[in-house]
């Protein structure tokens, strides 16, 4: 099943036919229901856990590292030892320094290993409760079935409820569309959710509807069976035609808002890049992901020297010498109020029925009159 406005030419979605029947083993039957997803606790629970555990603005607590702990990942004991806190929650705690280990070894970040008998302490702050309740927004649903749904995602709307954020969000509106997804066992502030695009990025998600298709699909991520296209302006005119950036991802040493590939360790960041057209201060490209990290297109093409249009974040805003040549395209610059990035083609195997499916989203407005000005019309 393909659903598309134009076909993208260099997105191949070859190996997502094959892998239906080959590397996913499911062909056009049901999951496979010996992958055992584990259960939590009632999203009722959970809130009421919560309630009691963070009703004060901040609280201290510890715990200590049982040898049936010792080698988990620091987040993961987290949430463990803490139920208040997700993993979410315990990566962002992290982050932000407000946990300590008494291991001098120790190295504060979500993918350390903990050690048998090391103490930790967290410092557990408050938060706006995030509303995780239907709320009646207009959302752009292409495809939807018994599985799941995809959606494609207006610019300005955040994913998923969080601090500053409580409301208003796509989740918010999924729940409207679709009330079962409030009985998913998870994060009850994303449920339903397989990944997520920035609150500025414009595009294609895809949404399950059951644990088992959640755990299949978060499964082909992680093996990078899914085609993930994104079109984009960067400034400066791109020298080569195509060409793969690859780099560790982690956070920037000195801005914690941003991430680096200019890191000394951090998981592999894979994008590959292909210009379709360049103006005087721009290049038009498209974007295909073999990974899927934090903000990585934004990252790498920044780090390349070729920020994405109206990236405040990222450094996408400059000022540019003004000649007869570069002064329309630096007022259709000024014009683009967000960063200039689309999440376009969406392609996977239907985790149900085996059956290849693909998607691609139109450019919305914005972005659609920037390239038409930089570009010309097609």
């Amino acid at each position: 099943m393909e659903i598309s406005a134009t076909r993208s030419q260099s997105c191949d979605s070859n190996r997502l036919a094959s892998a239906g029947s080959s590397h996913l083993g499911l062909g056009k039957t049901a999951i496979d229901h010996r992958l055992k997803i584990p259960k939590g606790p009632r999203r009722a629970d959970r809130q009421s856990e919560a309630a009691l555990s963070e009703s004060p603005p901040c609280r201290t607590a510890s715990a200590t590292v049982s040898a049936e702990q010792a080698g988990m990942r620091l987040d993961a004991f987290l949430s463990q030892a803490f139920p208040s806190l997700s993993r979410a929650r315990a990566a962002w705690h992290l982050s932000q320094g407000f946990v300590e280990l008494d291991d001098p070894k120790a190295k504060i970040k979500a993918s350390f290993r903990v050690k048998i008998n090391t103490s930790v302490t967290v410092e557990i702050q408050a938060r706006q409760a995030p509303s995780s309740s239907p709320e009646a927004i207009d959302i752009d649903v292409l495809y939807e079935d018994d599985a799941l749904l995809v959606v494609n995602k207006a610019a300005g709307m955040v994913v998923h409820p969080a601090p500053g954020h409580p409301s208003g969000t796509l989740i918010n509106a999924l729940l409207h569309h679709v009330p079962q997804l409030a009985n998913l066992s998870g994060d009850e502030t994303r449920p339903g959710l397989v990944h997520r695009i920035d609150k500025d990025t414009s595009g294609l998600l895809v949404v399950s509807k059951s644990a088992e298709v959640m755990f299949e699909l978060q499964r082909r991520f992680a093996t990078h069976d899914i085609e993930r296209c994104y079109e984009a302006v960067c400034l400066g005119r791109m020298r080569q035609d195509e060409l793969t950036i690859e780099t560790l991802h982690g956070r920037h040493p000195k801005d914690r808002k941003r991430f680096s590939g200019r890191v000394a360790e951090g998981r592999k960041a894979i994008t590959h890049v292909e210009v379709i057209d360049r103006s005087n201060l721009c290049s038009r490209i498209r974007c295909t992901l073999e990974t899927g990290r934090t903000h990585q297109i934004r990252m790498h093409l920044a780090e390349r020297g070729h920020p994405i249009v109206g990236d405040v974040l990222y450094g996408g805003v400059r000022n540019h010498p003004k000649t007869p040549k570069t002064r329309p395209e630096i007022a259709a610059l000024r014009r683009m109020g967000r960063q200039a990035l689309h999440a376009k083609t969406l392609g996977f195997v239907h985790p149900i029925s085996g059956e290849p499916m693909r998607f691609e989203a139109p450019m919305p407005s914005d972005m659609q009159t920037l390239v038409d000005q930089l570009f010309g019309v097609l």
